[in-house]
C-alpha cells in the first residue's frame, strides 16, 4: 500500500470532527452529535480541498465559522475549533468560553502549542472561570495543505523572496527554516514514517535536513511516539528517502512558460487550492473545481493542450454514443404489437437506461466544464502566443540560446510585460555566454515595454558572480563572497547551480534526473556527495557511507524550497510511472508558485538589490 497523503490528512480530519473519538465502518463521524466548526483562515485553507459542505454534514456538523467572526451562543452544542495555535486565536478561544459560547470547546492545533501559549489558555480560562467547558486539547500535526495524493504544500509566502534576500539576518533565516521544519514534521507524522533524508550541501535544503533529522531524533525519545511503523531498525525498502532541495537548484523551472494542461490552467487561469473561476459560455463568472475526483483531469493533466482538446472531442463522441444507444433501446418496437416477451425485455432496458442516467450526467458535466476551461485557454494562448513561448524557451534550454533577431523579435511581439521578462529571463539562463550589447539590447526592449527590469538585473548579476569568480583578482572577490555569504552564508557555486542546471535533450528536468538517482541508489557522481541522514539510526551512523541510507527505495518525499509548480509535479509523477517497477512520489513545496508569483519575488529581491528601472510596472 503506496502512501497516499490527501486519504491520511482526511482521516486525522474526520476523526478530529468526532471529537477526536474513533470513527465507524463508514468512515464518518457519529452523524447523531450535533457540533459546530470554528476554524482560522489557514486552516480553512487545510480543509478546503479535502472537504466539502455535504461532507461536514455527514460528520455532524451543523454550522462553521471563521475564528474572527461575531458569533452568537449556542449554548447546548460542543463546538470544534481547528486553529493555529498563535497568540491571537488563543485570545479568541479564551473570550468565547468566558461567554459561554458553546457547550463544550474541543479544541485542536494545526501544529504544536508552544508550551507558553499553553499556560496563557490554562491561566485565562481559569480567570474568567470557564476552564471546565476546554474538554480537550489536541495537537494534530496537519499544518500543511494538500491538493492531490501526492502533492502538498506548506502555504508559506514569500519563501525564496525571503531566503535570498541579501538584509536577512540569521535570526530571521532560522525561523523560516524552523517554520519549514515544523511542517514537514506534521507532514511526515500524518504519513507516520520516518524517512532517510537526502539533500545537496549547503544552503538551506541542508538547514532544513539537519535540524528536522534533530527534531525527529528527539521527538522519537518521548512516550508517545508519532511513527507508529515500528522502533525496530526497518530496511530501507520498507522506508521512503525524502529528497530536499532549494529553488536555487533549477530556477528555469520556475520561470518557464509551460503547455501541458495542468501547468497552464494553474499558471494561465490561477488555479488555487484545486478552484478556479473563468469566463462562462454565457456570460458570467463560472466557478470549477480540479481534484481527485475528476478524473479527466487526472488522465489528461499531464498532455499538451492540443492533445487535451482532441481527448476533450473523443470523449464527447463518446458520450454522445452512449446517449444514442439509450434512447435507440428505450424507443419501444417501433409500432410493433408488445408480446410478453417483448415487455420484460423493455422494461429491462428501460431499467438499465434509468440508472446508467445519472453516469451520463455526471460524464456531459465533466466535458462541458473541460470545454469550457480550454476555450477560455485557447482565447489566452492565441492573444499572448503562449505556444510560441513555450517552443522558443524550450529550444534556448536546449541548444542554449537564441538568434539576437529571433529574441527582440519575441520582446517585441504579443505577450504580457510579464511574459516578455519571463522570456528575457529564460534567455539569460540559457545562454552559454552573456553578450554584453545583445543584453543591452534585451534591457532596452524591455524598458521600451514599460516592464520593471530588476528581475533580470537580478539574475544577470547571479549568473555573472559566476564568471567574476572564476576571473577576479583577490581584493574585487571579496566583495562577492560577501555578499554570497549573506545568502545563509553557502557558497556562490550553490546559489548559481541552479542557473547551470539546464534542460537535457530530452525534457527531463535537472531534478527528476537527480531524484532518479536517489531513488534507484546507484554511484552516481552528482549525488554521492549528497549528505545522509537517518534519523532512526545512532548519530555516528549517519554518514552517507552506510549502505542502507543509499537505497534503492520504492517511495519518495521531494520537497522543493522556495516554491515549486505543477511543471515539477508531472515531471516526478512521469519518472515514478516510468520506473520499472512504477515507484511512488509524493512532491511538496512551501508554496505553489505561478511564472508570474516566482518573477514578481525576483523582481523584489533586484529592488531590494537598488536592480531595477523605478517607476515602470511588471504586472500585465
Amino acid at each position: 500500500m503506496s502512501l497516499n497523503l490527501r486519504l491520511k490528512q482526511t482521516e486525522c480530519i474526520a476523526r478530529m470532527l468526532n471529537l477526536n473519538q474513533p470513527l465507524n465502518s463508514s468512515g464518518t463521524a457519529n452523524e447523531e452529535a450535533y457540533k459546530i466548526l470554528i476554524y482560522d483562515k489557514f486552516c480553512q485553507n487545510i480543509l478546503s480541498p479535502l472537504i466539502h459542505v455535504k461532507d461536514l454534514r455527514k460528520h455532524g456538523v451543523t454550522l462553521y465559522f471563521l475564528i474572527d467572526k461575531d458569533r452568537n451562543p449556542v449554548h447546548d452544542v460542543p463546538a470544534v475549533y481547528f486553529v493555529q495555535p498563535t497568540h491571537h486565536n488563543l485570545q479568541r478561544i479564551i473570550a468565547d468560553a468566558s461567554r459561554s459560547l458553546y457547550h463544550t470547546f474541543n479544541l485542536n492545533f494545526s501544529t504544536s502549542i508552544p508550551r507558553p501559549l499553553l499556560e496563557d489558555l490554562a491561566s485565562g480560562t481559569l480567570a474568567s472561570d470557564s476552564i471546565q467547558r476546554i474538554s480537550r486539547v489536541h495537537d494534530q500535526y496537519l499544518e500543511f495543505v494538500t491538493l492531490e495524493d501526492d502533492l502538498f504544500s506548506l502555504a508559506h509566502k514569500p519563501c525564496f523572496l525571503q531566503l535570498n534576500d541579501p538584509s536577512a539576518g540569521d535570526r530571521e533565516i532560522e525561523e523560516i527554516v524552523e517554520k519549514i521544519v515544523s511542517g514537514l514534521f506534521c507532514v511526515l507524522a500524518t504519513l507516520a514514517v520516518v524517512p532517510v533524508i537526502r539533500c545537496p550541501r549547503g544552503g538551506p535544503a541542508e538547514m532544513v535536513a539537519t535540524a528536522l533529522d534533530q527534531r525527529i531524533r528527539d521527538h522519537l525519545l518521548s512516550k508517545n511516539n508519532l511513527f507508529t511503523e515500528g522502533g525496530n531498525f526497518v530496511s530501507s525498502f520498507q522506508r521512503p528517502v525524502l529528497c530536499i532541495f532549494d529553488r536555487n537548484f533549477e530556477l528555469p523551472v520556475a520561470i518557464q512558460h509551460d503547455f501541458r494542461y495542468r501547468p497552464l490552467v494553474h499558471d494561465v487561469l490561477g488555479l488555487k487550492l484545486n478552484r478556479l473561476s473563468v469566463q462562462g459560455e454565457k456570460g458570467g463568472m463560472r466557478s470549477y473545481e480540479l481534484d481527485s475526483s475528476d478524473s479527466f483531469w487526472l488522465s489528461n493533466g499531464s498532455l499538451e493542450f492540443p492533445e487535451v482538446a482532441v481527448e476533450i472531442e473523443t470523449q464527447l463522441n463518446k458520450y454522445k454514443k452512449d446517449v444514442d444507444e439509450v434512447n435507440k433501446r428505450t424507443g419501444g418496437t417501433h409500432g410493433a404489437e408488445f408480446e410478453g416477451t417483448d415487455l420484460i425485455g423493455n422494461t429491462k432496458h428501460l431499467m438499465n437506461a434509468v440508472n446508467s442516467l445519472p453516469e451520463l450526467t455526471e460524464r456531459k458535466q465533466v466535458i462541458d466544464k473541460h470545454t469550457n476551461i480550454a476555450t477560455v485557454l485557447l482565447g489566452e494562448i492565441k492573444e499572448r502566443s503562449l505556444d510560441s513561448y513555450a517552443k522558443k524557451e524550450n529550444d534556448m534550454m536546449v541548444r542554449g540560446g537564441i538568434e539576437r533577431n529571433e529574441l527582440l523579435g519575441v520582446l517585441r511581439g504579443k505577450g504580457t510585460k510579464i511574459d516578455k521578462l519571463r522570456f528575457a529571463i529564460m534567455y539569460l539562463i540559457s545562454s552559454e555566454s552573456i553578450n554584453p550589447s545583445e543584453v543591452e539590447a534585451v534591457e532596452t526592449a524591455l524598458r521600451e515595454c514599460e516592464v520593471d527590469t530588476a528581475a533580470f538585473q537580478y539574475v544577470k548579476k547571479i549568473k555573472s558572480l559566476n564568471v567574476s569568480l572564476a576571473a577576479a583578482n583577490s581584493a574585487s572577490r571579496s566583495n562577492i563572497v560577501d555578499w554570497a555569504e549573506k545568502l545563509y552564508g553557502q557558497s556562490i557555486s550553490a546559489v548559481t547551480a541552479g542557473v547551470k542546471n539546464l534542460l537535457s535533450s530530452d525534457r527531463q528536468l535537472a531534478l527528476a534526473r537527480t531524484v532518479e538517482a536517489l531513488i534507484e541508489g546507484r554511484p552516481n557522481p552528482e549525488t554521492d556527495a549528497y549528505p545522509a541522514f537517518d534519523p532512526r539510526a545512532p548519530k555516528s551512523g549517519s554518514g552517507a557511507s552506510s549502505s542502507h541510507l543509499k537505497g534503492p527505495f520504492k517511495e519518495a518525499i521531494v520537497f522543493m524550497i522556495g516554491g515549486g509548480n505543477y511543471v515539477e509535479y508531472c515531471s516526478l509523477q512521469e519518472l515514478a510511472q516510468n520506473q520499472q517497477p512504477a515507484k511512488h512520489i509524493i512532491y511538496g513545496t512551501t508554496e505553489m508558485l505561478t511564472g508570474v508569483d516566482f518573477v514578481e519575488q525576483l523582481t523584489l529581491l533586484g529592488q531590494k538589490m537598488g536592480l531595477g528601472n523605478v517607476g515602470s510596472t511588471s504586472t500585465q
